[in-house]
């Protein structure tokens, strides 16, 4: 599995928009870990999301998490399970956007490298 992350937009209401691609480059169908939900009880129960996300700013000290509704639903792509062999699966999450100051966060998805994102 590749997870390419194509922009990381802040918007005027407070938010940080991640949009990227999920791509299964083997040859056969491949099931997607459900340690990306993450382990918290309100998104465990809304199915296989991107809800494990965290957003780290290392110099401010602080980790944001995914968004969530008020019905406890994480503001990220839903409803997955397998990828097809040389699928690929549009994703999206929502976090709080950190302050403008902060130029650099490290993205984190349970099962995947961490990756350094430049913000805007």
């Amino acid at each position: 599995m590749e997870l390419s992350i194509h922009s990381a937009e802040r918007d005027a209401g407070g938010f940080l928009t991640i949009k990227g691609q999920l791509t299964n480059s083997s040859g056969s169908s491949v099931l997607l870990p459900v340690e990306m939900r993450g382990d918290e009880t309100e998104v465990v129960k809304h199915g296989l999301t991107l809800g494990g996300a965290t957003l780290v700013d290392s110099v401010g000290k602080k980790r944001y998490y995914v968004l969530r509704d008020t019905d406890g639903r994480p503001l990220t792509t839903t409803g997955l399970d397998s990828i097809g062999p040389g699928k690929s699966i549009d994703v999206f999450l929502q976090f709080p956007a950190p302050p403008a100051s902060t130029t650099e966060v490290s993205f984190q998805l349970p099962t995947f490298e961490p990756a350094t994102l430049k913000l805007s």
